[in-house]
């Protein structure tokens, strides 16, 4: 199928409301939403925002988890030529404080459950003064219903290529999160790289499980869905027993996810009593998947996996396998059509093929850089080739294999975290003289999160006391899974 290549993503999803209107796009609990439908609701949240002072140029930001209101705030708020800070909704009000004040945020769109992490942070906020839970807006399709289907009143924000459309922040080496700055070219150009891969047509149907606040979800389970003119079921709660019911009701064709789903599924003991024969492609991306599971899961399933890879600050995806090449266990596949990648070593120079170094790529998918960091853009981004910090080699196919990573950071369920950021919080805690975290290898989760901890004399805290204080200030998937309290702390 040929895709109309846009300039920015008001234009591609004004493209697609005007083709496939009465087609449907996002299913949810409640309702079957037509791209008609979707529109109005963008509209009426645009109408929101811009009443609230929003103007092009400011940062709005968007805690939410995979529910209707995600897709129609994001929309909502480029409308307005403003961009779209996506924040994790496990966020704890202390990491939410310096999000909202970093990027400069100045509403946070979020739903009635998040309200009190808000209120919590509000008198530390230097810009966020205003917070919207849009799904009390929405409790009776109010948005859909409302709003009158014509735009024409956000037809004069010009929005040009190079604006912003997305500052996602990732873990910092620094022990702070940076805010990556991805413009309405990036995605674009990013998305033309990624549709012809999977070869998807209207008649598809995704299911939306990986958060859509990640780079990896946005992109696949929303921006290719709308730019396809396919639809997505969204997933807020997920069990075996609801995903593969998914499956077979709604004849999804697509999962996009990480290794954990995929091993989870392989394993589901009642697995046989679905009808699965709808399932065309499996994508995984996000963390690595043990080679040998992919020939036991598409034998089981009949259906290929493809394995790719990709980071926030290139949004995200630079490399995929392909279906119509045979796959290389192990292999994260090849560059995607305009994107360069190579193997460089500590000076830069390009190595030559099967020998390791650093994996570097360059392409119109590449981030404008980190918010309000020059140096931190800098360190990053040199000649105007993103180093990486994962380490890898190149076949004489182009085939790309990550051998491990440059940079401290664990990878649990497609998540990164920086030991940095945990190691600052575990020693604020009074009983702690130093910690250091590091990453346990897991089947499941790739990797958990483990705390080395030596004690200040006199203290002596237990594992879940310590887990408790890690609570207040991070994100679930940032705490430690494994405590070790120890005398000294090796080289």
């Amino acid at each position: 199928m040929e895709v109309i290549k846009t300039i920015n993503l008001i234009q591609l999803f004004r493209d697609s409301v005007q083709k496939y209107s009465d087609r449907i796009s996002f299913v949810s609990e409640r309702q079957y939403i037509t791209y008609s439908q979707l529109n109005r609701a963008v509209n009426s949240v645009a109408g929101i925002v811009k009443q609230s002072g929003i103007e092009k140029g400011d940062n709005v930001a968007v805690m939410l988890s995979n529910i209707p209101e995600f897709v129609y705030s994001y929309f909502g708020v480029l409308k307005t030529g403003a961009a779209v800070v996506p924040i994790n909704t496990s966020s704890t009000s202390f990491e939410l404080t310096y999000l909202l004040n970093n990027s400069d945020s100045r509403i946070l769109i979020t739903q009635t459950s998040q309200i009190k992490k808000y209120q919590e942070a509000k008198d530390k906020l230097l810009s966020c003064h205003q917070v919207i839970a849009v799904d009390s807006l929405n409790q009776n399709g109010e948005l859909i219903a409302g709003a009158d289907s014509n735009d024409s009143s956000f037809c004069s924000t010009e929005i040009n290529p190079e604006d912003p459309a997305v500052i996602v922040y990732t873990a910092g080496l620094t022990g702070k999160p940076l805010g990556a700055v991805l413009t309405h070219r990036n995605l674009c150009e990013q998305l033309n790289m990624i549709h012809p891969l999977f070869h998807r047509s209207p008649d598809d149907v995704g299911l939306c499980l990986i958060p859509l606040f990640h780079t990896f979800g946005a992109t696949l389970n929303m921006l290719n869905v709308i730019q396809a003119g396919c639809s997505t079921v969204m997933m807020d709660r997920l069990t075996m027993e609801s995903l593969f019911s998914k499956i077979e009701k709604e004849k999804i064709t697509y999962i996009c996810a990480v290794p954990r789903l995929y091993m989870g599924m392989a394993y589901y003991e009642k697995a046989a009593k679905y009808d699965l024969s709808s399932l065309k492609i499996c994508i995984t991306g996000g963390a690595a998947i043990p080679p040998n599971f992919l020939s036991f899961f598409e034998k089981k399933f009949n259906v290929r996996i493809l394995e790719g890879y990709g980071l926030t600050e290139a949004s995200p995806v630079c490399s995929f396998n392909r279906l119509e090449l045979a796959a290389k266990r192990g292999s994260i596949g090849i560059p995607l059509t305009g994107v360069d990648m190579k193997i460089v070593d500590d000076t830069g120079r390009e190595l030559p093929r099967n020998q390791i170094g650093e994996v570097i790529v360059r392409g119109g998918n590449v981030m404008k850089g980190y918010y309000k960091d020059e140096a931190a853009t800098a360190s990053v981004i040199k000649d105007g080739w993103l180093y990486t910090g994962d380490m890898g080699k190149m076949d004489e196919e182009n085939y790309i294999f990550l051998t491990g990573l440059k940079k401290r950071m664990i990878i649990t369920s497609g998540f990164n975290v920086y030991p940095r950021e945990v190691e600052t919080v575990l020693n604020m805690h009074p009983a702690v003289k130093n910690s250091r975290v590091i990453g346990k290898q897991d089947l499941m989760r790739g990797e958990l999160v483990k705390a080395e901890i030596v004690l200040k004399e006199g203290y002596s805290p237990d594992d879940k006391e310590i887990s408790r204080f890690c609570k207040i200030y991070l994100s679930n998937y940032k705490v430690p899974r494994e405590i070790e309290f120890v005398r000294t702390l090796s080289d």
